[in-house]
């Protein structure tokens, strides 16, 4: 077991990922093909504007074949910083990677310095490293992405385009037009839409719904939205989600079960107005006025004590659409993205 130990090509990147983008991955990647064994050190401060934990669930998530540690602890970021600058980092180096270091990788030259003190060969991996590719590759940083993230979009990995990517979702009660209308933006938007689990859920098993029935539909909804974050261009819109099925759940038991207002809520919520011409296509359940008229304060009322960001939306069919697209546009604008331009 010693001779076959000695014989393991062990490998060091070091970084702050924040937050990995396709240099990162590529880099990573092309390592980890040239070692048996791969440590990832992510190197993180407390006042970092994207928090430690989240980067390092990312890297897991990212690279699930590596060893990931994480340096939480401040550290100085600069030999100017501290006389025993090297001291400190070797002992950090080896906390972490306590075995022989064969190579040590990185996209910049700080990787020779590092190497130097650690007794790994330097491997100058990444088009970076050689000032190539500046319009690609070559030219991403973190600064930048954080700068505006949507305008890298194609060269962030899953975990960070779900960070990135806002969520709009429609709201509201039975025939209001909310699939039309998601289905509407999502194409306007050059992107996917989420859409609701409930309807196949009471097609396929009925309206008859208990809190068993109520929950699952919940969690589904609230599954498919996190499973479809990743695939959606920059923004993406939903049909419903877990709060509307919380509406319903008072409407049908009486109360709102806990598990159906605890997830992550959209960036924006479109609530529509009850003022549309009702179609009832079989699965209708509450058909009154005044039936009507009280889901829609119960489903407003769960946007309201929920704390979300709604705005409320009525008219004709393309009143909605042009005052759903207003509401987007601006909230684009607020948390200081934009759109790609048209080609």
């Amino acid at each position: 077991m010693a001779a076959e130990s000695e014989g393991v090509k062990r490998g060091l990147i070091l970084g702050k990922f924040m937050p990995p983008h396709a240099g990162h991955v590529t880099l990573i990647q092309s390592a980890r093909a040239l070692v048996d064994e791969l440590t990832i050190l992510l190197c993180s401060l407390p006042d970092d504007p994207i928090p430690g934990e989240t980067r390092l669930e990312w890297m897991k998530e990212l690279f699930p074949d590596c060893r990931i540690r994480w340096q939480s602890r401040p550290v100085p970021q600069d030999p100017s910083a501290s006389p025993d600058f090297w001291d400190i980092w070797e002992r950090v180096i080896t906390k972490h990677h306590p075995e022989r270091i064969d190579f040590v990788f990185a996209g910049e030259a700080y990787g020779a310095d590092i190497a130097a003190h650690t007794g790994g060969m330097f491997v100058p991996l990444g088009a970076r490293v050689l000032n190539a590719d500046q319009g690609g590759l070559g030219g991403l940083s973190g600064s930048a992405i954080r700068a505006a993230p949507w305008e890298h979009w194609d060269y962030l990995p899953s975990p960070v385009r779900s960070h990135y990517g806002l969520t709009v979702c429609l709201h509201g009660i039975e025939s209001v037009g909310k699939s039309t209308l998601a289905e509407r933006l999502a194409e306007h938007y050059s992107t996917i839409c989420v859409p609701e689990y409930g309807r196949a859920h009471c097609e396929t098993h009925g309206t008859d719904c208990r809190e068993d029935d109520l929950l699952l539909i919940g969690e589904a909804q609230q599954a498919m939205i996190e499973a479809a974050r990743p695939w959606a261009n920059r923004l993406l819109v939903t049909d419903t989600d877990a709060l509307m099925t919380a509406a319903w759940s008072q409407m049908m038991i009486g109360y709102m079960p806990d598990q159906l207002i605890c997830h992550r809520k959209a960036d924006l919520y479109l609530m529509l107005a009850p003022d549309a011409p009702f179609v009832d296509d079989g699965t209708r359940v509450y058909k009154s006025k005044e039936q009507r008229d009280r889901f829609h304060r119960i489903a407003r009322d769960s946007l309201t004590l929920s704390r979300t960001n709604f705005i409320e939306i009525s008219g004709s069919w393309e009143q909605r659409f042009e005052s759903a697209v207003a509401a987007i546009d601006a909230l684009i604008r607020q948390n200081g993205l934009k759109l790609p331009e048209a080609a």
